[in-house]
């Protein structure tokens, strides 16, 4: 049986945004994210970032950049005892016309293959409309992180803070014990 996730942009959500960051220094993790994310693994949820960065492809932030900020993010969070099962990035510039730039849903779907994860009994948490409608296209359950947006989709929840999304995630659906 696949398993249950939580999927997460990145910047906004997990980090301070901060624009496009190319420094591993600018990675900041948000207030009690940290202890959001091990309750949520402690819960047996699969933890995957899904994040659009659009820097790489508009030339702002390099490759190997990206994979800095990345690799400082993997190592800040497993100084606070948390591991991620997978990050999935968008490199593209929206002009790019790509097929994995949220809001599609298809880095979600390929994390979902590749990792034998239910989307079905997932959640994208995210700070966007963007975020909201790739976990929407993906069959995720959506959560809102930060204020409701007029005009753009309606998340399943709207959450203004990491505990806020735990509690939301624990009442409504605990994945089955592995």
């Amino acid at each position: 049986m696949s398993e249950a996730a939580v999927f997460m942009d990145r910047d906004g959500t997990v980090i301070v945004d901060v624009g496009y960051p190319s420094r591993p220094e600018q990675v900041e993790l948000l207030p009690d994210t940290a202890a959001g994310l091990a309750r949520l693994k402690a819960d047996g949820f699969k933890l995957v970032v899904i994040s659009n960065q659009s820097g790489i492809g508009r030339g702002l932030v390099t490759e190997a950049d990206a994979q800095r900020v990345h690799a400082r993010l993997v190592a800040v969070l497993a100084d606070a005892g948390v591991d991620l099962d997978g990050a999935y990035y968008c490199p593209h510039a929206p002009e790019d016309a790509c097929t994995c730039r949220k809001p599609s849903p298809e880095l979600i779907l390929r994390a979902a293959r590749e990792l034998d994860l239910d989307p079905g009994r997932s959640f994208m948490v995210g700070d966007r409309d963007s975020d909201v409608e790739s976990g929407r296209r993906a069959g995720c359950r959506t959560i809102l992180l930060g204020r409701a947006t007029d005009g753009g989709p309606v998340a399943d929840h709207v959450a203004g803070s990491w505990a806020d999304v735990c509690e939301y995630v624990e009442r409504v659906a605990k994945p089955a014990a592995a």
